[in-house]
């Protein structure tokens, strides 16, 4: 039909128009692979690294953000910061936080929804309650607080032995005073129980605890400055702690005689049934605890038992921090480890497990509960704990050096482990002497 020339011509533009539209694809196709501008790769990195580091339990939060910090601040600068960070909201999150029902512990009638505590020390006044339960804690303890302000030793004061995961303090009680700390927390108490009139704990969080440290003023009265503490804290709190046993406070460590400490203990007991109850619940009272230090002989340690005993508290926290320095095992080396003040982290531990097994020796046929307390880092130190008798356990320094994580990072070894072992916390609290 049409001539030979005719097609070889429409054969050669079809061609043509196929090689242009075959290079105009490849040249869409290459220029959407194109590299991005820097400034946009940069932009995306770090809103990928943002994204990233909100989640609490991300590793960057633990060996990068952590030791910046360590970094650019000194111990108390950057106590400050993490505090500050927490108030005002600029702390990673935990997207998810199920506590399995394995690390549920039943303690003073009520049940917590897993066993791992914010020891007192790191929210002396108060300030970020809130964000350290959503960070997974079951129980959060502020204070130790005084019924007058006072700005405990001067600085320097508080002295990191990173090498260690440890530090030394010496703050002495620094506190802002019974009026500040209660009016903050009379404002959070208004503010939650308005969004949540059905809650049944202080804490206003489910089966969580808010423990409240009381201690005593440098030149206060070794009886009277803590009743006062209960009076005005009993209201808010669902334990009240009784510190005894600060080394930086002068003569402090010596109401662990037996005599004193029956003495203090019995009428802090009878303060305590005096009050007309706890804001949340007027039918309940807050349980008692005393805090012990670790660097107890024998005898003292059966001393403090028998004075618990007589004067009817309901526990006992071991340990607070020790004037111990275990130089052989320690890596910090140099003037800094003979720092005065209370050493506390990794190097602990040992110290305080060994005093706690004696606690637990002259305990077991009591009711009282006893807290482990003393360079717990992870889910295996909390395990040993539980086995020698505590039934739930406390940390702090580990939660400076390990971060944001450290809680619900720790909840998992333990429910790991108690999978394999097929058992609930409970069972194996005290295991190690039945």
């Amino acid at each position: 039909m049409f001539s030979s020339s005719f097609r070889q011509s429409l054969k050669n533009t079809l061609f043509k128009r196929s090689a242009t539209s075959s290079t105009s694809s490849k040249s869409i196709i290459h220029s959407s692979i194109l590299p991005l501008p820097k400034s946009s790769l940069l932009i995306a990195c770090a809103l990928g690294l943002g994204i990233y580091s909100l989640d609490a339990r991300s590793a960057i939060n633990e060996y990068v953000y952590c030791p910046l910090i360590r970094f650019f601040t000194t111990a108390e600068q950057g106590h400050i910061l993490g505090i500050h960070c927490l108030k005002a909201g600029l702390y990673p999150r935990l997207f998810s936080d199920f506590d399995d029902k394995i690390l549920n512990v039943n303690v003073f009638g009520k049940i917590l929804s897993n066993p791992i505590g914010m020891a007192a020390g790191f929210d002396k006044h108060g300030e970020v309650i809130d964000p350290l339960f959503n960070l997974g804690f079951g129980y959060v303890e502020i204070g130790s607080i005084t019924p007058e302000p006072q700005p405990g030793n001067p600085a320097p004061r508080f002295f990191r032995l990173s090498a260690d995961d440890a530090v030394i303090n010496r703050y002495g009680f620094n506190s802002v005073g019974h009026l500040e700390v209660l009016a903050r927390l009379k404002y959070r108490f208004n503010n939650l129980i308005n969004k949540n009139p059905n809650a049944e704990l202080n804490s206003f969080q489910k089966d969580k605890f808010l423990a409240i440290n009381l201690g005593k003023n440098k030149t206060g009265d070794e009886i009277n400055d803590y009743l006062k503490g209960v009076q005005n804290f009993g209201p808010y709190a669902d334990a009240l702690v009784i510190n005894v046993s600060s080394p930086n406070t002068p003569g402090l460590r010596d109401l662990q005689n037996e005599s004193k400490l029956t003495n203090l203990l019995t009428k802090v007991v009878n303060e305590r049934n005096n009050l007309n109850g706890e804001l949340i619940n007027p039918n309940i009272k807050p349980p008692i605890l005393v805090k012990i230090a670790p660097d107890l002989t024998e005898p003292e340690i059966a001393s403090i038992a028998k004075s618990a005993k007589d004067a009817k508290i309901d526990g006992i926290i071991l340990s607070n921090t020790t004037i111990q320095r275990p130089i052989d095992k320690l890596i910090t080396k140099g003037d800094i480890v003979n720092e005065n003040g209370g050493l506390s982290g990794k190097p602990l531990k040992p110290i305080a497990l060994k005093a706690f097994k004696l606690l637990r020796k002259y305990t077991k046929d009591s009711n009282l509960v006893l807290v482990g307390c003393g360079g717990i880092s992870n889910g295996k130190d909390a395990i040993e704990f539980a086995k020698a008798g505590a039934t739930f356990v406390q940390l702090y320094t580990a939660f400076a050096y390990q971060g944001p994580g450290l809680a619900r990072k720790i909840k998992d070894e333990i429910t790991s482990e108690l999978k394999k072992e097929g058992k609930t916390w409970m069972e194996i609290v005290g295991s190690d002497d039945k």
